[in-house]
């Protein structure tokens, strides 16, 4: 039975190489893979998802008001898909993961999908609450904050190397941008809580 799965996290924990060994691991045994990433963030080339440690796959592209069900009806018409992948879940629009659940209940086929959970103010990304809403299955992919414990949370650092606190939901940025914090160190940086305490 096909099902919609949310795998998130924060910022460097391995999403994009757990997709590409996921879809690997298909197309290795003979089965066609649909691989997906946010049109918005292209620093590995347009249509590519790309892993820092250095493992990269073409993908088709979706920007905003894109029907992903129509899309991938399409593709699984003049070829037969085995699974869906979609990477930087978190810029799907609430419309396209219901299209996605489509997917999984019209076409019989899974549907995996990576993203971030929060922003950096700690919100949820509006393609991450409708995820938790409508996934089958959700599945967090780990890392670890400076102090060992699991981070959670992401901050993202200004030019003078300080945490910021207002801004744009979205800002495509690397690792010299952001760092993923257990929620205490998050809260830390945040001015939110004294030092040591």
């Amino acid at each position: 039975m096909a099902k919609l799965f949310f795998n998130y996290s924060t910022m460097n924990a391995g999403k994009s190489t757990v997709l590409l060994q996921a879809s690997h691991n298909y197309r290795e045994n003979g089965m066609n893979t649909l691989l997906l990433t946010a049109d918005l963030d292209d620093r590995a080339g347009e249509g590519r998802i790309a892993s820092r440690i250095g493992i990269a796959e073409a993908a088709e592209t979706f920007g905003a008001g894109d029907d992903l069900f129509a899309l991938i009806a399409e593709r699984h018409t003049t070829e037969a898909q085995a699974c869906i992948f979609v990477d930087e879940a978190q810029f799907l629009e609430p419309e396209q993961v219901w299209q996605l659940a489509r997917v999984v209940d019209d076409l019989n086929l899974p549907v995996l999908c990576y993203g971030l959970r929060v922003d950096f103010r700690g919100e949820l990304f509006p393609g991450s609450a409708a995820l938790l809403a409508l996934a089958d299955e959700m599945r967090e992919v780990r890392t670890i904050c400076r102090c060992g414990r699991k981070a959670t949370m992401v901050i993202r650092q200004g030019p003078d190397g300080q945490p910021m606190r207002d801004g744009d939901q979205i800002q495509i940025g690397g690792n010299e941008t952001y760092v993923s914090l257990c929620r205490r160190h998050w809260r830390e940086a945040m001015g939110e809580r004294k030092a040591g305490i």
